[in-house]
């Protein structure tokens, strides 16, 4: 028995190097890969600065990167006519708990446009994500 999927791409360079797809739309669910703050060229908004070793020396352009994250999100979602206010689940991956609890409220707020958005969230903390410079990734599941 075969699934239809109805697959959406965004051009990045990584989609075909790492084999993947930006979401996927089954009946009436989508699966949203993991959104990070890259521009459309596929350069990291608010890169976070490192050393010679790749480790992370600041992480206070979280919030940049949070916002452009949703951007990016709201980009796929409108693919299927879709906004944030479908989206019933988040997977925030970050490598400083602290910082993005001190930010992650308000723009949280600003991106879905309630004072209370209604999405189930989990956060985990990690020490590195796909690059370097990345701060957060965010995975998103909406239905429409």
């Amino acid at each position: 028995m075969s699934i239809e999927k109805d697959i959406k791409n965004n051009g990045m360079p990584w989609e075909d190097s790492f084999g993947f797809v930006q979401a996927i739309k089954v009946g009436n669910m989508i699966h949203i890969s993991g959104q990070f703050s890259h521009d459309d060229n596929g350069n990291i908004v608010g890169a976070a600065p490192i050393d010679n070793e790749g480790n992370i020396l600041d992480h206070s352009n979280m919030a940049v990167q949070m916002r452009q994250t949703y951007l990016n999100a709201k980009q796929i979602l409108s693919h299927y006519g879709a906004t944030l206010d479908h989206v019933v689940e988040e997977v925030v991956y970050v490598t400083s708990i602290d910082q993005v609890l001190a930010i992650a409220g308000e723009i949280r707020k600003e991106m879905y446009g309630t004072e209370k958005p209604q999405v189930c969230c989990t956060l985990l903390t990690t020490p590195r994500l796909a690059f370097p410079e990345q701060l957060i990734e965010i995975k998103f599941v909406a239905i429409v």
